[in-house]
């Protein structure tokens, strides 16, 4: 009896034997070792390939034009106009700027980094992530108060960016297309300008490391954040590309905007002048100046081109925040409730209610949850174990269960 013909792999030449798996085909064989050879070859072909390709290669059929933008934000941030159309022409230029094609290089298009400047509850950091939801480039929202100066306790500037190369699986050149949020930049202002004993480490000084990334340098980022250090593997990202978008409460410009008001109302249309000013919403009237005065350098301040400001929230919008975006806190008690098969219902009077006390605290829409979870705590904790189908929250229920809380002890002491 003839001996069968032992099989071998088609491109090494290696039999059955000699290698761990062998695959057959409809006319030959392949190992596994030139498997994963064909794997990684094909992997770095394609990867030259977008690479080349790169974002010159956008589908402008599928991106969202500003009015998109805007339509999607309004389905989760009431208000704010203004924040939405900048944030909204910032992101579409985002885009047109990656589709920019090489060839096309008469005219350089820059980016323009914003700043956003509105009270605490304003919807700031919600923006944030609403924008996140919609955009298909690589999004991430860092905290500047953790950073402080080199050598000092705390996280160097690149960490920044070390958060957006997380979000690409490490991957530079998805993540020099990004965007960052950075939030409270107020935090890092400078806090004096008087010599102190102790230094600044987090304020000018940080500031100053910002430069190099929001103008657009080689950064080398430690990939797992952190300070850096002589042996640490760096990988290095080229920040042009990236848009910045800063956000913060600048608690107190109010006043550094009224000093710089009252200095224009002078002479005889004084009176005429100064009754045109909306004293209740000075945030409106701000100008880069405020923020040299508040105390960021005129350097970051140069880099941020694209000014806007949040309005405080009125009743009517408190209102309309309370139950009528996508994610709003009374859908989201209704819809925990609704898994246990529980109907939570609120009276329309509670709404009002809760809206008043809102007010009252000056929390912003913060403060809309704060009082939301008070009321709602006792009936979160026992309605799950009872065998109830529905429960209705109704006005005095909601007064009972605020007046038990320290909220409301703090607002009447």
């Amino acid at each position: 009896m003839a001996r069968e013909k032992e099989r071998k792999c088609s491109f090494c030449g290696r039999t059955d034997s000699e290698v761990s798996l062998l695959i057959t085909g409809l006319n030959g064989y392949i190992c596994n070792e030139c498997a994963e050879q064909a794997y990684e070859i094909a992997k770095e072909a394609l990867g030259k390939h977008m690479e080349q390709a790169g974002p010159n290669d956008l589908d402008w059929e599928k991106l969202p034009k500003p009015k998109d933008i805007k339509a999607f934000l309004d389905q989760y941030v009431i208000g704010q106009d203004s924040a939405k159309r900048h944030l909204a022409v910032a992101v579409y230029n985002h885009y047109k700027r990656l589709g920019q094609k090489k060839q096309d290089n008469d005219v350089e298009i820059e980016k323009s980094n914003i700043i956003m400047v509105g009270s605490t509850g304003t919807g700031k950091t919600l923006l944030a992530h609403s924008i996140a939801r919609l955009l298909n480039v690589p999004f991430t929202i860092v905290d500047a108060t953790v950073f402080t100066e080199a050598g000092y306790v705390g996280e160097d500037i690149e960490s920044i960016l070390t958060r957006l190369l997380q979000v690409c699986d490490y991957d530079p050149k998805r993540a020099e297309q990004g965007i960052v949020f950075i939030d409270e930049i107020d935090k890092i202002a400078r806090k004096s300008d008087n010599p102190s004993i102790t230094r600044d480490v987090s304020g000018e000084g940080v500031q100053q490391g910002l430069l190099k990334l929001l103008e657009g340098s080689d950064v080398l980022v430690p990939p797992n954040g952190g300070r850096k250090h002589p042996d640490q593997k760096m990988i290095k990202v080229n920040t042009k590309n990236i848009l910045f978008i800063c956000g913060g409460a600048f608690d107190g410009i109010e006043r550094k905007i009224a000093q710089r008001l009252n200095t224009h109302v002078v002479g005889f249309g004084a009176v005429e002048n100064t009754s045109k000013i909306d004293k209740e919403n000075l945030m409106q009237y701000i100008v880069p100046q405020d923020l040299k005065s508040f105390g960021l350098i005129p350097e970051i301040i140069g880099r941020l081109p694209v000014l806007t400001s949040l309005q405080p929230l009125d009743r009517t919008a408190l209102r309309q925040i309370l139950t009528e975006p996508k994610n709003s806190i009374v859908k989201q008690y209704i819809k925990l409730l609704e898994m246990d098969g529980i109907e939570l219902i609120f009276e329309e009077e509670v709404f009002d209610f809760i809206v008043d006390k809102a007010l009252e605290y000056k929390l912003g829409a913060r403060g809309l949850r704060s009082i939301v979870e008070s009321i709602m705590l006792d009936a979160m904790f026992e309605i799950p174990s009872s065998k109830q189908k529905e429960f209705r929250v109704t006005l005095q229920y909601a007064r009972d269960q605020l007046a038990k809380t320290n909220l409301d002890k703090l607002q009447n002491s």
